[in-house]
């Protein structure tokens, strides 16, 4: 190998190898997601989140397309979650009433999208969802 072919292998290397690094710094970051409770409150049905940021960034803010389908699987209604500022490292609760909504009735809740996540790359491919409730959480 000449010392040409050499050194331009070597600034080859300088430049792929910072994006390496990049991509191996984003493992294990992740937006948990959990679906803690469903409530019925007042003609509506409560829905209450556990947000967990672990992104590496403070989320300015986050909003969610959301679709509730009932127990036979029928979409009931596609709505927006806006979850607000969600500060690294910190759990956060949100809580959504949906007014007309059974919440006996709530099968599924499908994350569909990403609306917003204020400035942060990949929050959706980063998404970890979870329930601790009989309602199915998915995205």
């Amino acid at each position: 190998m000449s010392r040409r072919t050499l050194t331009c292998a070597i600034l080859a290397l300088g430049l792929v190898a910072p994006g390496l690094g990049l991509a191996q710094s984003n493992e294990g970051q992740r937006l948990a997601l959990e679906l803690n409770r469903v409530d019925p409150v007042d003609g509506a049905c409560r829905l209450t989140f556990l947000a967990e940021n672990a992104l590496g960034e403070e989320i300015a803010a986050l909003s969610l397309e959301t679709v509730l389908i009932d127990t036979s699987g029928v979409v009931e209604r596609l709505t927006l979650f806006d979850f607000g500022a969600l500060p690294m490292d910190v759990p956060r609760v949100r809580q959504f009433d949906v007014p007309g909504l059974a919440c006996e009735a709530l099968g599924r809740v499908l994350i569909n999208g990403v609306s917003e996540c204020g400035g942060v790359g990949n929050c959706a491919e980063r998404l970890q969802l979870s329930t601790r409730t009989d309602v199915e959480l998915l995205g």
